[in-house]
């Protein structure tokens, strides 16, 4: 069911739709303390959710809408975080983000009812979020230890895996402190068996190495552009992604490696929220 992958061909895909979770009330309520940039447009929110939906649509993923709980927030927009596929199956978080502590259990029950299989959860103290696990292939993930992943979660995933999966740890950086959003996908996102966006300056020597030795092309996305997420880019399938508009030199490098780019208009459900388009899908299968 699942291709162990963050490139190849999208065909399922689950989502949290603005128009469900960013309520006035709850936009008035939370944006400040959830750490928002600003406080998003619904309108404009809705309309920025619906083009970037119809671009997945048009290359061929099903979209699996999620039901939005009263106990979520605003950040539940951002889908990939409370739950990974595994060659096993759904793997259910438990947030680094306290404010997030109730969408695992959203997932369970939403993927329940699409059939999909729950191979395990990661169980408090652990915490583990799915924007730090970055699938390579069926044997090998990489998964960022930081604020919101820690030492003790990538320990219940390794377990959850078995000894097939080879688990990579990949310590980030302090960067702005806990309250700022750092996922491993903040710094990389692979495109292709052999092409990944990276941002240089926080990505750890080691992990450059692996990635080189693994053969893997970088492409290097400069500091402005670290600022409007130019490293978080989700491939439809390889070597063709989409991006959110306002990163011109990553878009003008991944064309000269030969990357179709698409891109979407985000100011509200991405710019605001610090979530790009992979922190707004939960992939679920790929081929």
């Amino acid at each position: 069911m699942f291709a162990m992958s963050e490139y190849g061909h999208l065909v399922q895909v689950a989502m949290t739709h603005p128009r469900d979770v960013f309520t006035e009330a709850r936009l008035d309520a939370e944006w400040r303390a959830l750490h928002f940039a600003g406080r998003p447009d619904r309108h404009r929110a809705i309309d920025e959710f619906d083009w970037f939906l119809a671009i997945l649509q048009s290359h061929g993923a099903a979209v699996h809408l999620l039901p939005v709980h009263e106990d979520y927030t605003l950040d539940s927009i951002y889908a990939r975080d409370a739950s990974i596929v595994s060659p096993r199956g759904l793997i259910l978080c438990n947030m680094g983000k306290r404010a997030r502590a109730a969408e695992p259990a959203g997932h369970r029950r939403a993927f329940g009812s699409l059939g999909l299989p729950t191979a395990g959860t990661i169980a408090p103290p652990a915490t583990l979020e799915g924007g730090d696990v970055v699938w390579f292939d069926d044997q090998t993930v990489a998964v960022g230890r930081g604020y919101r992943t820690n030492g003790a979660g990538i320990g219940q995933l390794r377990e959850l895996l078995g000894d097939r999966v080879t688990v990579l740890e990949v310590p980030l950086p302090h960067w702005r402190g806990e309250t700022d959003v750092m996922h491993l996908m903040s710094l990389i996102s692979p495109i292709d068996g052999d092409l990944a966006v990276v941002y240089p300056r926080l990505l750890p020597v080691p992990f450059r190495e692996w990635l080189l030795d693994r053969g893997i092309t970088l492409v290097e996305v400069p500091d402005e552009e670290f600022e409007t997420m130019g490293t978080n880019v989700l491939a439809l399938g390889p070597r063709r992604a989409v991006v959110l508009r306002g990163s011109p030199l990553t878009r003008a490098a991944l064309e000269r490696a030969c990357v179709e780019v698409i891109e979407y208009e985000g100011a509200e459900i991405s710019v605001k929220g610090a979530g790009g388009p992979t922190c707004l899908t939960r992939p679920l299968a790929r081929r």
